[in-house]
């Protein structure tokens, strides 16, 4: 279980990030959240699907990178074997954490009500190797600086995700895929509570609406997603040739 505690630079001074015990943090996730300013990189090696939240039930964006609770098929050897490491993987072990807010305070939102917290239960944690956060004079290193330039990245993709799934909900595009494997050892596997895009309501759109995606900076993203569902038979063959060789 995390535990997450605000970073200092008294704190955490001696704190160091072990980048190789990072990677590990994705070896168990066969889907990954994604956002879309990486979907053109996650797009090389896997198929970018839909998913339900199972607490708020709300659409996410992932990657798919197994066909089964706990699979990673990049994971091999005690490394990560994809040409790119997610941002919901490299930013371990740092989260965003909000300030409470103090009684008789205005309910205001501003960019300092956020702060960067570690979960000290990372395996990647180490005193001794790896990546300091502050330097002998307490100054953020270039690492925690590109470490929460990714918390940044990861808070403004949630809300272009959000926007996308909108307008896919409200121009009803989305649709479960309805994919039967049967993979090398004759094990048979329906993929289940995933969507993707209709194609053809997509290609019914009118200019208006074909517009619009255009300007929100999402069409693109659309096209990329709807692309990427042919990764599902590279994960496949990646399946079948563990099968093989076990």
């Amino acid at each position: 279980m995390a535990n997450l505690v605000a970073v200092d630079s008294k704190s955490h001074k001696d704190i160091k990030i072990n980048n190789t015990l990072v990677e590990a943090h994705g070896k168990n996730l066969h889907l990954v959240p994604a956002v879309l300013a990486e979907f053109t990189h996650i797009a090389l090696q896997q198929p970018i699907v839909l998913t339900k939240n199972g607490e708020t039930g709300q659409f996410v964006c992932a990657g798919m990178f197994g066909f089964e609770e706990g699979e990673n098929l990049f994971w091999q050897n005690q490394q990560w074997q994809g040409l790119y490491l997610p941002l919901q993987i490299q930013r371990q072990p740092f989260f965003i954490g909000e300030v409470p807010i103090q009684p008789g305070k205005e309910i205001k939102r501003e960019n300092d009500d956020f702060l960067v917290c570690i979960d000290t239960n990372s395996p990647a944690i180490s005193t001794t190797e790896g990546e300091s956060l502050f330097s002998a004079t307490g100054e953020e290193t270039p690492y925690f600086k590109q470490a929460k330039n990714c918390l940044v990245q990861i808070i403004q993709g949630e809300l272009d995700n959000q926007m996308l799934i909108e307008q896919l909900q409200e121009m009803v595009l989305i649709q479960p895929i309805s994919l039967e494997i049967t993979f090398i050892n004759k094990k048979q596997t329906r993929l289940n509570g995933l969507y993707t895009i209709d194609k053809e309501k997509l290609a019914a759109l009118n200019h208006e609406k074909i517009f619009k995606l255009h300007q929100l900076g999402l069409l693109l993203p659309i096209h990329i997603m709807i692309a990427s569902l042919g990764q599902i038979y590279s994960l496949i063959d990646k399946k079948n040739k563990q099968l093989a060789h076990n």
